[in-house]
């Protein structure tokens, strides 16, 4: 019980460190949400957005592991899907234990519903947004999921844009959205990748000696890549992060 409560307020110091001071409802809200799914927010597992909480993907998959989850099947609705315009929908279904009916969720993805730094990889959006709502079925989960949101979605940008003065910076924002090393850095802490290593995979990625020096192009579409590839696999992305640590240097005898 010590334990428990130990964590519990760890989490909540880690919330207000995060999204600054919270007030009751919002606290209370998170406590709620810790105690019954066992959720973490050192592991990105919570999001707060525009004062609501929301669970995310890899948050998902966390407590079906902890719940001992069965299985999870997921297949594309070909009839309800259209390739020429970039929408796919796919079904999902969760089984919490050998002789379960399973859960069904249903996503859909296109681009007017996607950010467009993911754009080409509707499809896998698709399925991670059908798995998200399968598991929130199955274990009980009120909250909306980040991914059914699309979390870093923003409008298009107009074709053109008076009365603009100065130069915006490679990493910047001007139309109140969040800076691309800002959503690098939500990456980092959703997902807990190691930040030297993400860096130096994105300067690999980019072609530069160092992530500055790239343009913006090429980091939006390096964090929309780092994004997929963290949602579909981390264990995966963690053994190529691993690959970019210093080697020990070899002493000479």
């Amino acid at each position: 019980m010590k334990k428990q409560t130990r964590v519990l307020r760890l989490n909540c110091r880690l919330a207000r460190r995060e999204w600054g001071e919270l007030d009751r409802t919002t606290l209370s809200e998170l406590r709620e949400l810790l105690i019954a799914f066992r959720f973490s927010v050192a592991l990105g597992d919570v999001q707060l957005i525009d004062g609501r909480w929301y669970v995310t993907h890899a948050g998902l998959l966390r407590l079906a592991q902890r719940r001992r989850c069965n299985g999870i099947a997921s297949s594309l609705q070909k009839d309800l899907s259209s390739p020429a315009s970039s929408r796919w929908v796919f079904k999902a279904t969760v089984y919490k234990t050998l002789d379960s009916r399973g859960f069904v969720g249903y996503g859909d993805a296109d681009p007017s519903n996607t950010s467009p730094r993911v754009r080409g990889a509707e499809l896998r959006v698709a399925e991670t947004r059908a798995v998200s709502r399968a598991l929130r079925k199955a274990y009980g989960i009120g909250l909306c999921s980040v991914e059914e949101l699309g979390s870093f979605s923003r409008p298009p940008k107009p074709a053109v844009q008076p009365h603009s003065t100065g130069h915006q910076a490679s990493n910047g924002s001007s139309n109140g959205q969040p800076r691309l090393r800002d959503q690098l850095c939500v990456l980092i802490r959703q997902h807990n990748l190691d930040p030297s290593l993400v860096k130096a995979y994105a300067a690999d990625f980019c072609g530069t000696s160092a992530l500055k020096e790239a343009s913006r192009d090429l980091v939006e579409t390096f964090v929309s890549t780092l994004a997929d590839e963290a949602a579909k696999d981390r264990a995966a992305l963690v053994c190529k992060l691993n690959s970019y640590a210093p080697q020990p240097e070899e002493v000479n005898s």
